[in-house]
């Protein structure tokens, strides 16, 4: 069985990482390369910056932000928030970034995850959905968590794996920030109907949340901000942790 991957989010506005309670209520959380190279020297898998105004500002991703957190990362780096095409995903990718991420601009354009993934190749091509429950039903949101898409979670998931997306980054706004645990109700159903990885984020609040997420939600990868950022838990204690549980990780 392969590893299961913790990831930790930089969500960054303004130069500055902070983090909020279902995508409202911002605070600060500290500098993004200074938390960069913590998470790499605790053992972090994975790093995420996602720029949380751009799309509304409709600007790319902050190139200066970028290299000032690869510059500390010997591990990959994801970015997204404001990668509205391929010129946006390359200027990211030339200023360190691994793999892309994109939301709106998939839901507006899916052929822009075919024409990234021939690029850059699949692996390097993350479709994020940020899913909230509406009347019973996963419904995918744009615009930073904004606006309702006419796009079913799951629906859209499977299109943007066919079209060539490398992972599902999956985000529960009903969660998010809460710490009450991942929706591992819609982690499951989209893991288990795309072939490909998926990242559950939204929610964790303790070591069981993550065991629960790659068991019953079938998750590959689990991302976190606050548990992190704010010293609640330390990533090696968290790893350590899930390989008693039996579950597979990078020690």
């Amino acid at each position: 069985m392969l590893a299961k991957r913790i990831i930790a989010c930089l969500d960054v506005r303004d130069g500055m990482v902070v983090k909020g309670v279902q995508f409202e209520g911002l605070r600060a959380a500290g500098e993004p390369a200074d938390l960069a190279r913590r998470y790499d020297a605790e053992g972090i898998d994975e790093v995420v910056i996602l720029d949380v105004t751009a799309t509304l500002e409709a600007r790319p991703a902050r190139a200066h932000t970028i290299q000032a957190v690869a510059r500390e990362l010997f591990l990959p780096l994801c970015v997204g928030g404001g990668i509205r095409n391929e010129e946006d995903a390359a200027a990211a990718i030339e200023a360190g970034a691994d793999k892309v991420s994109l939301n709106s601009a998939a839901l507006a354009d899916p052929t822009l995850i075919t024409r990234l993934a021939e690029r850059y190749g699949s692996q390097a091509v993350i479709v994020a959905i940020d899913a909230k429950t509406v009347d019973g039903a996963w419904v995918a949101y744009t615009r930073s968590g904004s606006a309702a898409s006419a796009r079913g979670a799951v629906e859209w998931a499977c299109e943007a794996a066919a079209r060539g997306a490398g992972e599902i980054l999956l985000t529960s706004m009903d969660r998010d920030g809460t710490k009450s645990g991942f929706d591992c109700a819609l982690t499951a159903a989209v893991s288990d109907a795309v072939p490909i990885p998926v990242i559950a984020s939204g929610g964790a609040g303790s070591f069981e949340h993550f065991a629960e997420v790659f068991t019953a939600g079938h998750a590959d990868a689990a991302l976190a901000a606050s548990i992190f950022h704010f010293n609640t838990h330390g990533v090696a204690e968290l790893k350590q942790f899930l390989h008693t549980q039996g579950i597979p990780v990078r020690l």
